[in-house]
């Protein structure tokens, strides 16, 4: 009986014996791993700041990782950033963003035109890339149109001071301020009325427009009443005046002489004479359609295109 006794301790104490076996060779395994990795992080420290000292002794190497950190600075920004580029820009190209842009570049004028882009450019406080790509416009278009490319710029200089979105109370628009509901026709060729907020084709349409008035007046000067719808009054304003004192500055300027620069209007100021003359843009805007004036000028030598 005492011997099954003896057994049966045994037999129950086992267990627990294998249990307290197992849990020391874990405790002993952990703090092996612990001394390991101590001695381990010690050495990769001791690695670490050998190299660093070795580095901070070369320029060479210290530059480099600078570089290449920036790099990767920059690469993680760009990342962040594209998403949001696609996004707004969509797929449009550099090529086909200059090829939308009313720009120049000051260089590629000559003498004459350089002279004058940069003069308006002071005069009317607008940058002078897109001023030297409407008057590198004005002597194309004048060329063709047999007008001095200095009236067209001193139209476009009194009637919106080089503001491409100037709007009168009675919606003459754009740079020459022409009647775009009256002239709906002349817009077709460049894709509709909302060309007129585009430079070159309110240009072009304006030529057009100013051909047509001094063809049916007989004169400049008439023609100039008439383009601003002071044809049957008996005053205009002074806007025949200040066009044609706008275009002897230019002239003064294109052949080198000196020229005021102060005192002109803020842009995107009309220069019209008052409110009754500027309700009277609304017959003279009538002049292309009357069966009796002149013939219109040719459009169609005037590319719908910006090149």
């Amino acid at each position: 009986m005492s011997t099954l006794r003896r057994t049966s301790t045994i037999v129950l104490a086992m267990p627990r014996a294998v249990f307290r076996s197992l849990a020391v060779f874990a405790a002993d395994v952990l703090r092996g791993m612990l001394v390991i990795s101590h001695n381990a992080l010690a050495v990769i420290g001791l690695l670490l700041v050998s190299a660093a000292l070795f580095a901070a002794g070369r320029d060479d190497l210290r530059q480099q990782a600078e570089l290449e950190f920036l790099g990767w600075l920059q690469a993680r920004q760009e990342a962040r950033i594209e998403p949001v580029q696609a996004a707004l820009w969509g797929e449009v190209s550099s090529a086909e963003a200059m090829a939308r842009a009313t720009a120049s570049d000051p260089k590629e004028l000559d003498q004459q035109q350089a002279a004058v882009a940069h003069w308006l450019a002071r005069r009317y406080r607008v940058a002078p890339e897109p001023i030297s790509r409407l008057v590198q416009e004005a002597w194309s278009v004048g060329q063709r149109a047999a007008l001095d490319p200095t009236l067209i710029l001193a139209i476009m200089a009194i009637e919106s001071s080089f503001n491409p979105f100037a709007q009168s109370s009675v919606g003459a628009q754009g740079l020459m301020q022409v009647m775009t509901k009256l002239h709906d026709d002349k817009y077709e060729p460049f894709g509709g009325t909302h060309a007129a907020f585009d430079p070159i084709t309110n240009l072009r349409v304006g030529v057009a427009v100013l051909k047509e008035c001094i063809a049916r007046a007989g004169s400049l000067e008439a023609g100039l009443r008439y383009y601003v719808g002071a044809a049957n009054l008996p005053d205009d304003g002074g806007y025949v005046g200040k066009v044609l004192a706008e275009q002897q500055s230019l002239r003064l300027v294109m052949t080198g002489k000196a020229a005021p620069t102060l005192g002109a209007a803020a842009p995107g100021t009309l220069l019209a004479p008052d409110a009754t003359l500027l309700a009277q843009r609304i017959p003279r805007a009538r002049v292309a359609s009357d069966p009796t004036s002149a013939p219109e000028a040719d459009l169609a030598s005037f590319e719908p295109s910006l090149n």
